[in-house]
């Protein structure tokens, strides 16, 4: 396995951990049962890669050819589980498991959208989908109004922004690898500082008669 993939799988493998984790705090934040813990994590998880895989017409989809994608889901909600039995998550856990998983979702995306020919804005709309589809699948399955949607929050901004980081230092003839952390670091501390912050795009009002 080349040096381009390993890091490939790495950063898919981190981000599908990540948001596992993220997915399976929502379900348990709404007192779900263990399979309704495991159904969230991994459709969190793996919802993002699998539409990207369906775009780019990538067939079968990822995680079907390699199950150890859906393997460190599970794993992931199973650890979250056990965890929470014993210590209370921090309040902010979920937003902080969040935004590291945008962060790695996003670039593995372009990455990959990258490394099968594609280029410019189809790199970042994939990216793009690849981070933020998870957890619009996880908000509506819990309940809850999709980040993506909500007023005051960076969130498909933040993995626009990352991914585009990262193609233009692709262009300007930057080390793959470097690319890869800029443009991570770009989305999460974007996601980091909505979060902190309260930073979001602004809202145009409906002019009224």
């Amino acid at each position: 396995m080349t040096t381009e993939l390993s890091a490939l799988l790495l950063l898919d493998l981190l981000g599908v951990g990540v948001f596992a984790i993220s997915g399976a705090l929502a379900a348990l934040r709404k007192e779900m049962d263990l399979l309704g813990v495991l159904v969230i994590a991994a459709v969190t998880a793996l919802g993002g890669g699998t539409v990207r895989d369906l775009l780019l017409d990538r067939h079968p989809v990822v995680w079907v050819t390699e199950p150890g994608y859906l393997y460190m889901a599970l794993v992931a909600a199973i650890a979250t589980v056990i965890y929470t039995r014993f210590r209370e998550a921090p309040q902010n856990s979920l937003a902080v498991a969040d935004a590291l998983g945008l962060g790695f979702f996003v670039i593995a995306g372009a990455r990959l959208t990258v490394e099968v020919g594609y280029t410019g804005v189809i790199v970042v709309l994939m990216g793009t989908t690849t981070g933020v589809v998870g957890g619009v699948i996880r908000d509506i399955l819990s309940a809850q109004v999709p980040l993506i949607l909500r007023q005051g929050e960076l969130y498909a901004t933040a993995a626009i922004v990352g991914a585009t980081a990262y193609l233009v230092l692709m262009g300007l003839g930057v080390m793959e690898g470097l690319s890869a952390g800029i443009g991570m670091v770009t989305v999460v501390g974007l996601r980091f500082a909505a979060i902190r912050w309260g930073i979001g795009l602004p809202v145009i009002p409906l002019r009224r008669s």
